[in-house]
């Protein structure tokens, strides 16, 4: 299992800050994640940036026991 760590937005749409999450690629722990936290959740997860053990993921990246997926929204402010 890979750890989702979720900031901001997406953090507020799932209600939490980490999951543990089955899938043998980013794109199936992520796919469990829209599952889980619902439609709020996914059309966050359209604009973010996916990232696997601290590098940019692709959906089709692999990911093994302890690995790191996060989701980082894009930010705003001034």
């Amino acid at each position: 299992m890979a750890t989702l760590r979720l900031f901001a937005q997406a953090r507020e749409s799932a209600g939490t800050k980490s999951a543990d999450l089955p899938g043998e690629t980013v794109g199936e722990v992520l796919d469990e994640a829209c599952h889980r936290f619902g439609q709020t959740f996914t059309a966050v997860l359209a604009g973010s940036k996916v990232w696997l053990n601290g590098s940019p993921a692709e959906r089709s990246s692999p990911v093994a026991a302890g690995d790191e997926v996060a989701v980082l929204p894009p930010v705003s402010g001034g």
